[in-house]
């Protein structure tokens, strides 16, 4: 029996209602696949905001770190300003524990139509540089309430930073079809882009069996929609993969079923994983919410602790959950959050077999 310590964030709006029904998936999970986990749940977000006046506690960074993962549902309401939701627990996370790959899968899934003509098959991973980029801390306001009122930002890029996330990409499409898009506007933006393109450019020249296509943002964009299935790995600074994640995700059917990964890849610190949909305050506590995007982030947080078949396992119980014809209704079916979390717990049972005897492991292996 492997044991592993989780925080559990499960944070603001549909986090509280997609956190238990993916939790519940990642017990039976770990019953099939002899797989203990020990969940320690923390009750930080803006509820918490409301009672102390900050996202978490001033040792929260410490607190989590002590642990394998954090295993986040979402933060966010719309009366507490992002600056201090996302300031105040999310970013300080990804950069306090050096988690800077954001990984997010964009595939079409089973029983899930596509908005796009045709329904592309689309199978896509994303990666985000996390921690610098146009996300910087740098800048300030001047002249506050004053005609000349003036805000600036910095975009910070460093060599270590893009370098990093360029070789994360080359590595992973080198096990699958060899493919890097990387995401630029150096015909506009001077001086961080084409210090991109350089620094893309040098990591493509140690992967020789790697292909590597360099697209203009707007073009990409436009693209993702036209020819979405012509695409495998994308690597984008951190405001672009942000933005491109949920377009792609988008052209799938529904971003309510994209997880995501904040990896510290070296493994020196806890890995977070979230899915991307956010609080959604318009549909909280209606118990329609689709837990497909939380529970497909436990399947990437349970291959990045080292398991993963039983990480297969579960992809495979929720696909196959779809394929039957359970949906939530944002995918187009009138499921609940429950519904959807018994259907993927009664598909786990049913393939526990092939799971956990051989038949599939060789397939999980190099999927």
């Amino acid at each position: 029996m492997t044991r592993h310590v989780i925080s559990v964030v499960a944070g603001d709006g549909i986090g509280l209602e997609v956190m238990p029904a993916a939790v519940g998936c990642l017990d039976l999970i770990g019953a099939h696949h002899d797989i203990d986990f020990e969940w320690r749940d923390v009750d930080w977000g803006s509820e918490y905001y409301r009672r102390n006046g900050r996202m978490m506690p001033l040792d929260g960074l410490e607190q989590l770190g002590a642990t394998e993962a954090v295993f986040l549902g979402a933060v966010g309401a719309p009366d507490i300003a992002d600056t201090e939701t996302l300031w105040g627990l999310l970013i300080p996370i990804r950069r306090e524990f050096r988690q800077y790959i954001n990984l997010r899968p964009v595939k079409s899934l089973p029983g899930v139509e596509s908005p796009l003509v045709g329904s592309p098959n689309i199978d896509i991973m994303i990666v985000r540089e996390n921690n610098e980029g146009e996300y910087s801390e740098i800048g300030g306001r001047l002249f506050r309430g004053l005609p000349q009122e003036a805000a600036v930002q910095e975009s910070v890029f460093t060599r270590l930073g893009v370098t990093r996330a360029a070789r994360f990409a080359f590595d992973l499409a080198a096990s699958r079809r060899g493919e890097v898009t990387s995401a630029t506007k150096s015909n506009g933006i001077i001086h961080t882009m084409p210090f991109w393109d350089e620094m893309v450019k040098e990591v493509s020249a140690d992967y020789d069996q790697v292909r590597l296509r360099s697209e203009l943002i707007d073009a990409l964009a436009a693209s993702l929609v036209l020819h979405p299935a012509r695409y495998d790995v994308i690597v984008a600074s951190n405001l672009f993969g942000d933005i491109l994640s949920d377009l792609a995700g988008a052209a799938t059917g529904s971003i309510g079923s994209l997880p995501s990964a904040n990896l510290n890849p070296e493994g020196e610190f806890p890995s977070m994983f979230e899915p991307v949909h956010g609080s959604a305050p318009d549909i909280a506590g209606q118990g329609i919410a689709n837990p497909i995007g939380q529970i497909w982030s436990g399947a990437m947080m349970l291959d990045a602790l080292g398991h993963p078949v039983a990480a297969r396992h579960l992809i495979a119980a929720f696909e196959a959950a779809l394929a039957g014809g359970t949906k939530t209704r944002d995918l187009g079916g009138e499921a609940t959050t429950d519904d959807m979390a018994v259907a993927v717990r009664h598909e786990i049972d049913a393939l526990a077999t092939a799971y956990t005897t051989g038949i599939h492991v060789k397939e999980a292996l190099n999927s």
